[in-house]
């Protein structure tokens, strides 16, 4: 792309204010106050490089050595000169590439690298954001399991695999909450709540990275996109955020706080603008923000062009101007666009940019090289031996299946008609989903084969006693119909004893650019569902799903509804655990299913109205049809007997909550227990309800236990007027309750001063 290398009076004029702001700001100070001292190494290596190495080591660009996958969702990379790839790592001109594929590529491009003239090694990165060749569900998916463990398990299982391959960097885990069913990259993240969001983010860095970085079986995690990306208006991707200081400050960062005490590495840029800035060119988010008030001490880089970006925002003139604005307020490293290794050269001769600001990003650079062990060994991770032994081993497999168990969420069970029985029934699977090896894995696995993977047909036949009694019908397309298809489902209905109705949403409906302006079943498949349900067959629904629907008709109605989003390489076997018991359903639903897709943006978490009877659509009460956190067992589950250990706390004192919680079924089954606080008086409008605790409860068919929680007066602080946290003395109410909309038990306390 042909960019304008003029430089024009005003630019000049305009560039010298900002630097002049810059300096007057306070910001080199803030800055200074999270700099990370630089090894003798890195110091010296700085000192030797010239203008153009540094702008080389603040370039990160795609690779034409990539996957089929990773090339149709960056199309530039394919059409990259390979020649010319290699003489840039070698003369110092390029940082690192991103997705690149296998072992023999990353020598190549390490090779070139390392002969230069500083010999500084290159960084690998990669999108793998729930699995590399092994896929666990994906991230929404996941999040319904409420299991930090699990999730770390699996981000440490995804990190050997890739760093195997030898990449040294993974660009998630995505941390934005979602609160906007129709935004397509909800599935990336892990919901709605900020709790649970932080407390996954922890669980993902911790996981990706492991003890040391430098281990050959670590990559550095990147949490993404700071910030607030997830509060992009209408749902739709790149958009702006318009929300409050205290939106941002109370939902959107408190995750990446949490991936920052976890370690985290590196952050990613959002795409959206706050406020009229966007995020790539915001000095008060990148630096003021995330490094002054933050603690941040690691790598900023960029998101696919997104520095170019601002121009196309028009907050700047040209490529030179975007990549002006970038790297004074906090980007370090650029992605894809090459901007900086254009630009940032005549900018620092024209005294534009500072050397210093320059210097300072490619420390950044180098010291997670350096972390990363590359400087020691640059080929640590690039072993073809390690490579195949790495690929999906059985104890990976075996993990996957557990996560897509435990992320499977069951809606409805009327009648008890879950589990199904292993004999002697007739079962007819119909839907777009109900065999096939593509859509099981989701969006954003770009290594992996979806030949691999086991389908819903497959992991059925292998769980009855007669596959000869399973039949299969696709009856429609995921958004168009098939002819005859109607007929020959709901032919298949009536000679079967059971339906399972497989449907929900395609990959690409999920992920980014992505959104979805309606958030229901397309209509093909739901006019499939009315004419089998009509055939009246005890029926099971298998959602296949990256986001919250608005289910409708046949479908709400069915007697039972599983969510099993998209599961990964063990979907099929995972979800025919569930349906016949070999496996009982723990997930809860880590976003709010409403009632309409007219609510949207729904969540739980909103603020207490004044006129609670009357907040509402003429036809929608303001509530959801399956509510965050909700989820049923196979056992008969209930609550009693909730105590506090005290009613009134100080602002450094604690209390414990405790109650039973009792199986009086005839399966075995895990609970999970939720707490939620409501603040009743404060000098800040508080939502109707907030988690603050949850717990699994493993219970015996008829067994009972006791389950405590302790709750501290810091886990009731909010920001109060001026933005700073603050515990205020006043009435609380507590619930202990399966869902953040159901009645469960209540307690009140007090904080006194």
């Amino acid at each position: 792309m042909p960019r304008d290398t003029t430089i024009s009076r005003r630019s000049v004029l305009i560039s010298s204010a900002c630097l002049f702001a810059w300096q007057a700001s306070g910001i080199p100070a803030a800055m200074a106050a999270v700099r990370r001292p630089l090894s003798s190494r890195v110091k010296s290596l700085i000192a030797q490089m010239t203008i153009e190495e540094k702008a080389g080591q603040l370039t990160l660009m795609p690779t034409p050595w990539t996957s089929a996958a990773a090339a149709r969702i960056n199309p530039a990379a394919a059409v990259k000169n390979v020649e010319n790839l290699v003489g840039d790592a070698q003369a110092g001109r390029l940082g690192g590439v991103f997705n690149g594929f296998g072992v023999d590529a990353h020598r190549k491009l390490q090779t070139a690298a390392v002969k230069g003239r500083l010999g500084i090694p290159m960084i690998f990165a990669g999108d793998v954001i729930h699995g590399y060749r092994t896929v666990f569900p994906v991230p929404l998916g996941e999040a319904a399991s409420f299991d930090t463990a699990l999730a770390e398990r699996t981000a440490r299982a995804a990190a050997e695999e890739m760093a195997a391959t030898g990449f040294d960097w993974v660009f998630a885990p995505m941390v934005d909450v979602g609160r906007d069913a129709r935004w397509g990259r909800t599935v990336e993240g892990a919901g709605e709540d900020v709790l649970l969001s932080s407390d996954m983010a922890r669980a993902r860095t911790r996981g990706f990275q492991g003890r040391s970085l430098a281990d050959n079986g670590s990559v550095a995690a990147c949490m993404k996109h700071f910030a607030a990306y997830g509060a992009a208006e209408g749902g739709v991707d790149y958009n702006t955020a318009d929300i409050s200081e205290r939106t941002l400050r109370e939902v959107y960062l408190p995750p990446f706080q949490a991936a920052i005490d976890a370690g985290c590495a590196t952050v990613m840029a959002a795409f959206e603008d706050i406020a009229g800035r966007p995020v790539h060119g915001s000095h008060e988010m990148l630096t003021g923000i995330l490094r002054g008030e933050m603690g941040f001490d690691g790598l900023v880089v960029g998101d696919y062009n997104g520095d170019l970006e601002i121009a196309a925002r028009g907050l700047a003139a040209d490529a030179r101007d975007a990549a002006r604005i970038a790297i004074m307020a906090g980007l370090d490293m650029s992605m894809a666009s090459g901007i900086y290794r254009d630009h940032l050269p005549s900018l620092v001769a024209a005294g534009e940019v500072p050397m210093e600001r320059v210097d300072e990003a490619v420390g950044r650079v180098l010291t997670l090289k350096e972390k990363l062990g590359l400087f020691d060994d640059p080929f640590r991770r690039m072993d073809p031996k390690r490579q195949q032994a790495r690929m999906r081993t059985k104890p990976a497999l075996s993990l996957a299946r557990e996560a897509a168990q435990r992320s499977i969420v069951l809606l409805k069970n009327e009648g008890d008609l879950l589990p199904l029985p292993r004999a002697g029934k007739r079962i007819a699977i119909i839907g777009p989903f109900a065999e096939g090896q593509s859509n099981l894995h989701g969006p954003w696995t770009l290594f992996a084969d979806s030949k691999e993977a086991v389908d819903l047909a497959a992991g059925i036949r292998a769980a009855v006693a007669d596959p000869a009694l399973v039949a299969v019908v696709k009856g429609s397309e995921v958004t168009s119909p098939v002819s005859g298809g109607i007929d020959a489902a709901v032919a298949a209905a009536r000679a079967a004893d059971i339906v399972i109705l497989a449907v929900g949403e395609r990959e690409a409906m999920s992920g980014e650019a992505s959104s979805r302006d309606l958030i229901v079943l397309p209509a093909p498949q739901q006019a499939l569902a009315e004419a089998v349900a009509a055939v009246g067959k005890p029926m099971v629904v298998a959602l296949r799903n990256g986001r919250a629907l608005a289910l409708e008709g046949a479908v709400l109605n069915a007697p039972a509804i599983l969510v099993t989003w998209f599961l990964g390489s063990e979907s099929g076997n995972a979800t025919a655990d569930i349906l016949f018991g070999a496996a009982g359903p723990s997930g809860r639903l880590p976003v709010s299913f409403p009632i309409s897709a007219g609510q949207v943006p729904y969540y739980y978490a909103h603020r207490r109205p004044g006129r609670p009877n009357n907040t509402r659509f003429i036809t929608v009460k303001n509530e959801a049809r399956f509510p965050f956190g909700h989820g049923l067992t196979y056992g008969k589950i209930s609550y009693s007997d909730l105590s506090l250990s005290t009613r009134q706390i100080g602002k450094n004192g604690q209390l414990r909550a405790t109650l039973t919680v009792k199986n009086d079924g005839k399966h075995a089954a895990r609970e999970l227990v939720q707490i939620y606080v409501q603040d009743v008086v404060a000098s800040v409008t508080q939502p109707i309800r907030e988690l603050k605790a949850y717990q699994h409860v493993d219970l015996a068919p008829g067994q009972s236990k006791q389950v405590s929680f302790t709750l501290s007066a810091a886990d009731l602080a909010f920001l109060g007027l001026d933005l700073k946290p603050l515990i205020e003395p006043g009435q609380f109410t507590l619930w202990a309750a399966p869902s953040a909309e159901a009645a469960g038990l209540t307690a009140g306390f007090e904080v006194i001063a």
